[in-house]
């Protein structure tokens, strides 16, 4: 694709495709000149380099989390489908929960979402700074909760990039981690319970209920302010 055909949304849109199929590691400009036909030069008029188009990558995927309607919807049920969006875009983009670690995003994209997130708490009654404490709070589980996944598809990707077999290369850890958790009464309680299933897996609903838990001490701390 010729240089003065390229368009900055068509490179940070195949940037994002780049990164969800290779992860950070396969982020450069050759790969991307490559998906899309053009010199690797060419990008550089529109993106100032790697940094920038990470930022900008990073900032699009934001506008994926939608934004309940609080004329419509009670604060905590805004909160909670803001935050399992929130979730399900990380889970989308592993290579943005790594980023978020050794980069400061920011544009349109998360400013928009961080505005909406901010009126959702302030209309449960959290003033000023209680309303970022909430707001960061939130979003600090949500992300906590993210890591994981994100973890094992990096590790995925750099086994397979290794030549090696990821189900073996986990396999073989997971019989590391249960014979070390044997020696343990409550781990190998639960290893027998969960009979079946990889022991490092967590329960069923386990990110609803951390998150409701979550909800339910902010509600309260809402209402004593209230009262």
């Amino acid at each position: 694709m010729p240089r003065d055909t390229l368009t900055r949304e068509q490179i940070v849109r195949t940037a994002v495709e780049l990164l969800d199929t290779d992860g950070l590691e396969g982020l450069n400009m050759r790969a991307l000149g490559k998906r899309l036909n053009s010199a690797a030069t060419a990008v550089y008029w529109h993106v100032k380099n790697k940094d920038d188009l990470l930022t900008l990558a990073g900032d699009q995927v934001w506008d994926e989390i939608r934004l309940p309607d609080l004329d419509a919807v009670d604060w905590r049920a805004a909160a909670t489908a803001m935050a399992r969006d929130l979730y399900a875009m990380f889970t989308r983009h592993p290579w943005l929960v790594q980023a978020l670690a050794t980069h400061l995003f920011h544009g349109t994209g998360k400013a928009r979402h961080d505005d909406h997130t901010l009126a959702v708490y302030e209309k449960a009654g959290f003033i000023g700074p209680q309303a970022d404490r909430a707001a960061g709070a939130v979003f600090t589980y949500v992300l906590g909760n993210a890591t994981g996944p994100a973890a094992t598809t990096s590790l995925i990707r750099r086994i397979e990039r290794e030549g090696g077999d990821a189900d073996e290369a986990f396999g073989a850890v997971m019989k590391d981690a249960v014979e070390a958790a044997s020696g343990f009464p409550r781990l190998r309680d639960r290893i027998g319970s969960y009979a079946g299933t990889d022991y490092a897996e967590a329960p069923d609903a386990t990110f609803d209920f951390g998150l409701e838990s979550l909800l339910d001490g902010l509600e309260a701390r809402a209402r004593r302010r209230a009262a």
